[in-house]
């Protein structure tokens, strides 16, 4: 029962985080909390008209628009918790006069948004797509559930140690942003593994990142394209990034209300 009433007390302080967070990023005026499905879509729609127009209709063997779609939802997800969670501690510092409210629990709410804003948008793109005849559902769902939910996993570490760096250095808040631009090339995005020429393709699958994409792409298209991943790798990766952030975010809030 202890455990019980400690989950119910933990679910509620992050929901109300959550709406906390949302109201105080996108105001309640408008359509107010449904930008946070609408950065990520805006995003992704101007990129596949993007390529639309700059590339043929197929690319490596695979329609463009459910090429890019998978590939840049994964990644937004990625810069969108990572940069996120910059300045998060700080931003939230008054919070932690309530004894009940952890850095755990601002980071964890931070992230939630995001993923859950991330998420919704990729249904909708991905539903139009459909409609568009452009892809179909995926043929192995528990393939795709597993890369989105890897990709996230991944994101949460990484946003745990980058927000953590940003407690004690203020000049994380200028690497970050160019940091995620430099990811780029790496995160899998815009290519495949089996793109990659042999000797090449094991060197590449040690950064965590790609391994979710590919994850997600091999459920989308099934046959017609080749994938290569190692989720628990991956995975591993996702821990340990988010034991380092928790270790150093430990004293986050001592440093942030001497600051």
């Amino acid at each position: 029962m202890a455990f019980a009433a400690a989950v119910k007390k933990h679910t509620t302080l992050i929901s109300a985080l959550v709406m906390r967070e949302v109201t105080t990023r996108f105001g309640r005026e408008g359509i107010g909390f449904l930008w946070v499905i609408g950065e990520p879509l805006m995003f992704c729609v101007g990129v596949l008209i993007m390529w639309g127009f700059i590339k043929p209709e197929y690319e490596h063997g695979v329609r463009v628009g459910p090429f890019v779609m998978t590939g840049y939802m994964c990644l937004l997800i990625l810069r969108h918790m990572v940069t996120g969670s910059i300045g998060a501690v700080q931003a939230n510092v008054g919070l932690f006069h309530h004894r009940q409210v952890s850095v755990n629990h601002v980071m964890f709410a931070r992230n939630l948004s995001e993923f859950m804003g991330g998420s919704l948008a990729f249904v909708i793109v991905y539903a139009a797509l459909i409609i568009l005849g452009e892809c179909e559902l995926p043929w192995n769902w528990m393939l795709f559930y597993g890369g989105w939910f890897l990709n996230a996993w991944v994101a949460f570490g990484l946003s745990y140690l980058f927000a953590a760096l940003s407690v004690r250095f203020e000049i994380m808040e200028r690497i970050v942003p160019v940091a995620t631009y430099a990811m780029i090339p790496a995160s899998g995005c815009f290519t495949m593994a089996s793109l990659i020429p042999d000797k090449y393709r094991e060197g590449y699958l040690l950064i965590p990142m790609p391994h979710g994409v590919e994850m997600v792409r091999g459920a989308v298209f099934g046959e017609f394209v080749h994938v290569y991943y190692h989720p628990w790798y991956a995975f591993a990766w996702g821990a340990v990034l988010l034991f380092s952030g928790i270790v150093l975010l430990s004293d986050a809030k001592d440093r942030v209300l001497i600051d």
